[in-house]
């Protein structure tokens, strides 16, 4: 019998952390767009290797322990693929509380040394902000950007995870510069620069950050969080820039397939896009 190749293959970074969890909910949010009516096959991996990457047109970091992951990465010789595939390919990238530290181009709370970052968003990123494994809540929240799912209509809270999790503290500006000021900084790692690949990945470079979700710092789940110092009434929680998209918390440890759902819809559209960009 003759297996049919998918339309769209989306790894999962299964060097440490929750990827069984996103490859779960990537099912169900597959099934959910197939009971809308479209016919894409889909293909869900786990990544350990470069083959394994080089097979995808989207990918998901995992939450878990971002320092683990990139040193896993620069140990099996996976960091520099990854860097193509989200910086110079702009290829869908999805970050969860650790894969978010990993995409950003700035984090701070860091060793030098101690981290490297595959950058990709321009944020600088605040590590650990929401204080110890102890101090970590959960906050039913509303997502604008959420479409329905069979399961739950788009204006139902979203129950966020939030565990060790990290916070946008700064959206960088697109400027000469930008990587040298950030590093400057004291406890703050950059990702190392690099040219996209054409002009379809230029424009994914150059598009704004976009600040999806925010969560209040009069949050009922913060009044006891004692680690919870960043100024300002409001914590970017999830935030997109171009082909990529982070997020603060796990939507992982969920049941809840809806955010999956909108960012395969996403990568459809990526998908297209590059199709149509590369006919021409």
């Amino acid at each position: 019998m003759t297996v049919s190749e998918p339309d769209v293959t989306v790894g999962v970074l299964a060097l440490q952390g929750a990827f069984s969890e996103h490859i779960q909910l990537l099912r169900q949010a597959a099934e959910n767009i197939r009971r809308n009516g479209s016919a894409t096959r889909w293909a869900f991996i786990d990544v350990r290797t470069e083959g394994e990457l080089r097979r995808c047109d989207a990918l998901i970091l995992p939450g878990g322990e971002s320092t683990t992951m990139s040193l896993v990465a620069a140990r099996s010789g996976l960091l520099e693929p990854l860097r193509e595939f989200v910086k110079v390919l702009r290829k869908p990238t999805w970050g969860t509380c650790a894969g978010l530290i990993l995409l950003a181009e700035s984090a701070n709370r860091t060793k030098k040394g101690g981290q490297d970052l595959i950058g990709g968003l321009d944020v600088r990123v605040n590590r650990n902000h929401f204080g110890r494994q102890v101090e970590s809540f959960q906050a039913n929240l509303s997502l604008p950007f959420l479409g329905d799912t069979v399961e739950k209509p788009a204006d139902q809270p979203f129950r966020c995870v939030f565990i060790r999790a990290p916070v946008v503290e700064k959206i960088l500006p697109h400027r000469t510069g930008i990587q040298t000021e950030e590093a400057s900084r004291e406890a703050t790692v950059v990702a190392p620069s690099k040219a996209p690949i054409d002009d379809l990945a230029k424009e994914e470079l150059n598009a704004e950050v976009e600040v999806l979700a925010k969560l209040s710092t009069r949050s009922l789940a913060l009044q006891n969080n004692q680690d919870h110092d960043h100024p300002g009434a409001e914590d970017i929680i999830a935030v997109r820039q171009g082909n990529v998209f982070g997020t603060s918390f796990h939507p992982e440890l969920t049941e809840d397939p809806r955010i999956h759902v909108w960012w395969l819809e996403e990568v459809l559209k990526a998908v297209h896009r590059r199709e149509q960009f590369e006919s021409n």
